[in-house]
């Protein structure tokens, strides 16, 4: 048996778990864009865009918690609420309760695009996930997990 090229445990890239995630995720963004390319959204508009929809019902949402609500980091949140709100998809407007903050508020426009394009990222989404059958909600509980754990054990940019 030859050396590895490398100090791994594994007998190649094709057992790790990290390595597997990083070409799937890649496989799936690409498909992600492709879907989302009709409604001139990026992938993290949409998800920022979808979140305030979904969660500006029930809640007044600020930059910090739609950032915290999505996982993405405040700079990348800031720079696609720019963006979004140039597109007339969200507002920023004085928050009722806190005179610091802006309150997202998202638009006529962008919740009707949000609609639709919710539409053609899950149809995407099944198609990606279709081979896993079954096995995909064992999948999602797993996923839920990591996020879980993550979320307790991330280490905080604060």
């Amino acid at each position: 048996m030859t050396k590895p090229p490398l100090p791994t445990r594994l007998s190649g890239p094709g057992e790790s778990p990290g390595f597997l995630l990083w070409k799937i995720s890649n496989a799936w963004q690409r498909r992600l864009r492709l879907a989302l390319q009709p409604y001139e959204l990026t992938h993290s508009q949409f998800v920022l865009l979808a979140t305030a929809a979904w969660f500006g019902v029930s809640e007044t949402l600020t930059q910090a918690r739609l950032s915290q609500l999505c996982g993405v980091d405040p700079m990348t949140t800031s720079q696609v609420l720019r963006a979004l709100e140039a597109a007339r998809l969200i507002q920023r407007v004085d928050h009722p309760s806190d005179p610091r903050a802006k309150a997202i508020m998202v638009t006529k426009t962008g919740r009707d695009l949000a609609r639709k394009a919710v539409v053609a990222v899950e149809d995407a989404d099944a198609a990606f996930f279709a081979p896993l059958g079954p096995d995909t909600k064992r999948l999602v509980t797993m996923f839920q997990a990591l996020v879980e754990n993550n979320e307790r054990t991330e280490p905080s940019d604060k």
